[in-house]
């Protein structure tokens, strides 16, 4: 009769490369399980984040002192994007947001002239069709004339609250409308300025 010895060894040795191979396992289902869940959730933001940004709203930074007493430098705003593309054009007194291919940097302004209109500055006061233009919005007057000139189909005319520190269609003249970003709605930073933009 032969005898056999088992190696006691063996067997916790085989256990423990099992329970590794299953520990092991285990981690990779949980990390994949992880990376689902954040695809899952990462994925649909970024998304709807672009949609947004691209077609309904994207906040702004105000930089100079153009729309000055209205808008600060600094001040942060939503551009809202959907009523001109829409609904409406840019109306007289509206504040854009523009993007022309020659300025380095978005302009934000105000609408003082529509299509078709005649305008003219001159000693400071704005005139639409030979009369002054009576602006119900504070500003600080100053900077160059302008005009007269009609402005093309498609076209508006803008100016800074700030005449006299204003890059604006003075300089640059009419902005066509495809040029506009949109609509500036509403202010959110700083706290103390925080509310709808006029």
């Amino acid at each position: 009769m032969e005898e056999t010895t088992e190696n006691p060894q063996v067997e916790p040795e085989t256990e423990r490369r099992e329970a590794r191979a299953s520990s092991g396992s285990r981690a990779l289902r949980w990390l994949l399980q992880a990376l689902r869940e954040v695809a899952e959730t990462v994925v649909p933001a970024v998304i709807i984040a672009l949609v947004i940004n691209l077609f309904l709203a994207q906040a702004t930074q105000v930089l100079g002192q153009s729309m000055e007493p209205n808008l600060h430098s600094a001040q942060r705003v939503v551009v809202e994007k959907v009523t001109y593309r829409l609904f409406h054009g840019p109306r007289r007194g509206d504040i854009v947001v523009i993007d022309l291919p020659e300025q380095s940097d978005m302009l934000i302004k105000r609408v003082i002239g529509l299509p078709g209109e005649t305008i003219e500055v001159r000693s400071g006061q704005v005139h639409i069709d030979g009369e002054p233009l009576e602006e119900p919005w504070m500003l600080k007057p100053g900077g160059g004339g302008y005009g007269p000139e009609t402005i093309s189909p498609l076209h508006v005319f803008v100016l800074g609250d700030n005449r006299g520190a204003s890059n604006d269609s003075r300089n640059f003249g009419p902005v066509a409308i495809e040029d506009i970003v949109g609509h500036a709605w509403f202010s959110y930073w700083p706290p103390e300025y925080m509310g709808f933009v006029e």
